[in-house]
């Protein structure tokens, strides 16, 4: 496998010897001094252009990298059977055989000047006219847990509760990917940003709790992340019984961090709901 500084010189290289292309920056994890540095990390990189068609249009150039094991071209238009040219940005997600990944994006001249600023984990890596805007070292700021407001955390609480009846409901019925798709989307969409809220409290909301939840586990204590490891358990039922545990633990020291109001009721109405469903034989004429 290549090593960093290798993929960086092919990078650096390419741009310096094609005219065409006038800046390149940088962003993503590599950039980010607090992300874990591994083998899997991408390269995300830009290269600043008047006219990206031509590297749309013939894409020899990939070769330059390596040999891919394969690639993604999620600006291509209709599922492949054309190409976006007019925004002004066109990316190439790279997999190369070697385990390298570069995301290479080509952006015009006017994209960029938009795009700048716009990610505080940016650094510039070449700037052939002077393009590139001035801006503070690269930092993951704009990824720190933002503090809740009232209304969020009243959305959160109540589609957490409401919809676990839904989860139930599927359950009861036998209806296993209905059921694990609200469970997924719903249950456990709300209990991941009460999660990131409370992580974010923890720390004065100066840090970032990973894209997806992926420092969960850095930043929770054993006994919650223990608690949390059991919402994936294969049996729906307890799963459920854990993520509406820990949703209840932080749930409350989010609002008593906040000072907003815990819907202690409709915790308490819908587990009696649920449990109730969850009794129920298969031949029930009514819930209650």
């Amino acid at each position: 496998m290549r090593s960093a500084h290798e993929i960086m010189e092919l990078i650096l290289h390419f741009a310096e010897h094609d005219e065409r292309i006038r800046a390149v920056y940088m962003n993503g994890s590599r950039t980010n001094p607090n992300a874990p540095k591994d083998i899997f990390q991408d390269f995300d990189i830009v290269y600043v252009m008047r006219d990206i068609k031509p590297f749309i249009e013939d894409q020899s150039w990939i070769n330059h990298f390596g040999t891919l094991l394969m690639m993604q071209q999620p600006d291509a238009l209709d599922a492949g059977k054309g190409l976006e040219t007019d925004s002004g940005r066109y990316a190439f997600l790279m997999l190369f055989d070697d385990g390298n990944r570069i995301d290479l994006s080509y952006q015009t001249i006017e994209y960029m000047k938009r795009a700048y600023k716009e990610d505080s984990l940016t650094i510039p890596i070449l700037d052939k006219d002077g393009l590139l805007p001035k801006i503070p070292e690269a930092s993951d700021v704009d990824y720190h847990v933002k503090r809740p407001s009232k209304g969020e955390f009243n959305s959160i609480t109540n589609d957490f509760w409401w919809c676990l009846q839904n989860v139930a409901k599927g359950l009861w019925r036998d209806e296993l990917p209905y059921a694990r798709h609200m469970y997924e989307l719903t249950t456990r969409a709300a209990l991941d940003q009460v999660i990131e809220w409370w992580i974010g409290g923890e720390h004065d909301y100066r840090v970032s709790a990973g894209k997806m939840g992926k420092y969960f586990k850095r930043y929770l204590p054993e006994s919650y992340w223990r608690l949390y490891q059991r919402t994936y358990e294969e049996d729906t039922w307890e799963a459920v019984d854990a993520a509406a545990e820990l949703f209840g633990l932080l749930g409350r020291k989010v609002a008593e961090r906040t000072g907003y109001h815990y819907p202690v009721e409709d915790e308490k109405a819908i587990l009696h709901y649920v449990g109730r469903v969850r009794t129920l034989p298969k031949d029930a004429g009514e819930i209650f």
